[in-house]
């Protein structure tokens, strides 16, 4: 997602530019297709500059946007014979350790990698992430989706978006919507999740099921995002959530963790300390009963989610690309 909207910048302002992808065929295992790709970028690097997206050796520019994975690795129980692990350690370090500048897409991600690996603080720039502003139809997107969802106009809507619940913190959602004082609550889930059984289940326990919806991936995500209230993500680990920027621009009040990078543009108490910080259920109960209050939160997000366009992103990104080569 990232790599497009910065490529097609990049043509807008007549950069030129190649993206190289791996050579090699996605049936063979994800650890030594890592190996593999290392090897073709720095075989064929000669005269190049690279500006790198992912953990190679050999890159000039290195973008950090998946985080660090020692520090993600923290979060998630994964399996210790899944060799993608210690390849993606072996080559981080590497990475970290051989690029001649890293951008951060956070603070705490910059400080996340001067903690793991000892780089110096002068190396690493922190450039926030970048989005393209939407038109807004709420009466087109509402009655869309009304005639798919038993939600009317007296519902507080609230929002989940993302892949991987378990990380990305549904189980902590649905509790939260569980402790929610209004009757007229509805609640969205989207994104793709293998384990979607444990989920529903969850909500039937907490006695939420009519009132949560597990709707799968949709192509249609900005119509969700168009006529909810709310954007709730108590995620564990997230450097910067894309998510937490589109659902401001798309006039909704955001929660978010301290575990996730983005919660450095919004105000405090629009943050929770962990993803089972359940101080926020007062909080959403609070917008919820004050439409005046909600509203003005949700122009405020409006309006400091243009500070974030793709543009600035791109400017801010050209200007570190040319410290580095001249």
């Amino acid at each position: 997602m990232y790599l497009s909207r910065l490529s097609e910048e990049l043509g807008k302002q007549g950069v030129k530019h190649e993206v190289i992808n791996s050579i090699f065929p996605k049936f063979l295992p994800s650890w030594l297709r890592a190996i593999l790709f290392n090897f073709q970028v720095c075989f064929l690097k000669k005269d190049k500059f690279y500006f790198s997206l992912d953990r190679v050796t050999c890159s000039d520019i290195y973008r950090a946007g998946d985080g660090v994975h020692r520090v993600y690795l923290t979060t998630e129980k994964k399996s210790k014979t899944n060799l993608l692990h210690p390849v993606y350690l072996f080559l981080e370090r590497r990475c970290f350790n051989n690029a001649k500048r890293i951008i951060a897409n956070s603070n705490m991600i910059k400080q996340q990698i001067i903690k793991t690996y000892g780089i110096d603080v002068n190396k690493i720039n922190v450039i926030y992430n970048g989005i393209k502003s939407k038109e807004i139809d709420y009466q087109q997107s509402f009655d869309k989706l009304s005639k798919e969802f038993p939600i009317n106009e007296d519902c507080s809507l609230l929002l989940y978006v993302g892949s991987g619940f378990k990380r990305k913190g549904v189980k902590e959602f649905l509790e939260i919507i569980a402790k929610l004082k209004k009757s007229n609550i509805r609640a969205f889930i989207l994104g793709k999740e293998k384990n979607i059984k444990y989920y529903q289940d969850l909500a039937k326990e907490l006695n939420i099921e009519h009132q949560v919806f597990f709707t799968g991936p949709r192509e249609d995500v900005d119509d969700f995002y168009t006529i909810s209230d709310i954007f709730l993500f108590p995620t564990h680990y997230e450097p910067f959530s894309n998510v937490i920027l589109e659902a401001m621009s798309f006039e909704n009040a955001v929660f978010t963790t301290r575990q996730n990078g983005a919660s450095e543009i919004l105000d405090d108490e629009f943050v929770m300390n962990t993803p089972q910080d359940y101080s926020v259920v007062q909080k959403i109960d609070k917008l919820l009963a004050d439409k005046k209050v909600l509203k003005g939160v949700k122009n405020n997000n409006k309006l400091k989610s243009k500070q974030f366009s793709i543009e600035k992103n791109l400017s801010e990104t050209l200007k570190v690309i040319n410290e580095v080569i001249n």
